[in-house]
């Protein structure tokens, strides 16, 4: 065990990349020192502890607030997801790769001075291979329910809430199928093992059968963490799914019985950090009851039934069910519809509203970069989803080939988002719009924020590759969403 020297002590608010930004604008470098980040902010464990080391430090502390005393507080910091000895492949047959580094891997120990303390972290990790089981089964073109079974402490939310919910889904509908129903796509529901280690059960399934969702996968339903409160219904969802979500949380007598005071919520997906984002291509949905307040005790040894009945005022149960209802309302919807309730043309809405933005940046930099070919992208997929609607809505749905027909198209709308210039093994979060890396709008426009916070980092050369990616991405689900090469219109537009 090394000791390393002793250094001072940083603090920087929730650790996110403004807060580091702020840090280094008032001349202080957390180079050397142990980084103290609350819990929060929109920001993973993973991605703060990342951060941390990216900009210098020795070592990371991360407290929850509010502070819940003599309590541990249990989560991984793995950045990726998944086996670390199998990024990229399914490791079903105990194959194993050179393990990619863990988010900012920490010395063994780290002392340093606060006031007259000497504080001492110190990290005893050990990497021991376990055998994890989801529990399946075997769909054709199906609709997937999943939620996370195991936990570091009693989990009443952090995996026991989802799992309750997703077993009552599946008793309930195979019910319905021995009374007759007959659901023209199939149903699968999906146990998760070792979550709390980096979402290994459902990376490693996802890797091995990554082809088969591109191609079968209609949409993902996390019930992860579903409620941690009773106040308000909140929806994270992508924006092929805003409005079946959006309608039915309306229209639901269940949604009136978990919302107490009214508020639902229904937006589209664009946390990095999402949970949801695990799912590379079916279109995903995270419905969560929230408290006003934080949920102070996930992720700690208080995560009990008792407490989670406290928080709730003993409507637990109620709560429960009415969110079940509600998801088995949408699902029914998804696997009984003679066409897929996916709204296609709602990505050219959310990237009009961001490339806006992005605009209006560039405009006032005078870089000499244009995002005329970024309008032109987006033009495209808009007409290209919009002739697509018009096809359908004009179609004999009832045709069982003419139905397949245009809901494999509908399907595949979300892959057309996924990045085909970045590895899968060393990017598994390709989607252009939600994923995380730099080949996403958000570190794009994140990069150009550069150029009036800190003029010095900002980096044209890899800004150009940023927005041409991204725009060739954005053009090419276009050109897939269009479906007839001939139709194709074939322009060079060259930024000088």
């Amino acid at each position: 065990m090394s000791i390393f020297p002793k250094g001072g002590v940083v603090y920087a608010h929730y650790g996110r990349p403004e807060d580091f930004n702020w840090l280094r604008s008032v001349g202080v470098l957390a180079a050397g020192h142990l980084v103290v980040m609350r819990v929060g902010g929109g920001v993973s464990f993973a991605e703060k502890v990342w951060l941390a080391e990216r900009n210098g430090g020795g070592g990371a502390l991360i407290y929850p607030d509010p502070l819940l005393t003599n309590q541990l507080l249990s989560l991984q910091v793995h950045l990726g997801s998944g086996d670390p000895f199998t990024p990229g492949f399914p490791s079903f047959n105990l194959s194993r790769f050179p393990p990619i580094p863990s988010s900012g891997p920490a010395p063994q120990v780290f002392s340093c001075y606060l006031s007259l303390l000497l504080i001492r972290l110190s990290v005893q990790n050990l990497m021991t291979p376990v055998l994890c089981k989801p529990v399946t089964s075997d769909p054709d073109q199906y609709v997937i329910l999943g939620a996370q079974r195991d936990s570091l402490g009693p989990g009443a939310v952090k995996s026991g809430v989802g799992t309750a919910i997703l077993l009552e889904l599946a008793r309930t509908f195979s019910a319905m199928v021995k009374n007759g129903f007959s659901p023209r796509r199939s149903l699968l529901f999906v146990s998760w093992d070792a979550g709390d280690f980096g979402n290994v059960g459902a990376t490693e399934w996802l890797e091995g059968y990554l082809s088969m969702l591109h191609l079968k996968a209609v949409a993902y339903f996390s019930l992860d963490q579903a409620i941690m409160g009773d106040d308000h219904l909140s929806a994270s969802t992508s924006p092929l799914l805003v409005d079946l979500t959006s309608k039915t949380s309306k229209t639901s007598r269940t949604s009136k019985t978990i919302s107490r005071s009214g508020s639902t919520s229904s937006t589209s997906r664009t946390s990095r950090t999402s949970r949801t984002s695990l799912i590379p291509a079916p279109p995903p949905v995270c419905l969560l009851v929230l408290q006003d307040r934080a949920y102070p005790f996930l992720n700690t040894p208080l995560d009990t039934v008792p407490r989670l009945q406290e928080v709730l005022g003993g409507r637990l149960g109620v709560t429960g069910r009415s969110l079940a209802e509600l998801v088995g309302e949408m699902v029914l919807r998804l696997v009984h519809d003679h066409i897929l309730p996916l709204r296609i043309t709602s990505y050219a809405q959310t990237v009009l509203q961001l490339s806006v933005s992005l605009s209006r940046s560039l405009s006032s930099q005078s870089r000499g970069v244009s995002p005329q070919w970024l309008f032109s992208a987006r033009g495209d997929y808009s007409r290209a989803a919009e002739t697509l609607q018009r096809a359908i809505d004009y179609s004999d749905l009832h045709d069982p080939n003419t139905a397949r027909f245009y809901n494999t198209r509908i399907m595949k709308v979300e892959y057309y988002f996924l990045s085909q210039y970045v590895s899968a093994m060393e990017t598994p979060f390709r989607h252009v719009i939600h994923g995380r890396g730099n080949h996403t709008l958000s570190a794009l426009t994140e990069h150009l924020t550069l150029l009036t916070s800190d003029p010095g980092r900002f980096d044209e050369n890899r800004f150009r590759r940023q927005l041409a990616l991204f725009t060739w991405t954005l053009q090419g689900a276009a050109n897939a969403l269009n479906g007839d090469v001939w139709s194709i219109r074939h322009t060079q537009l060259h930024t000088h």
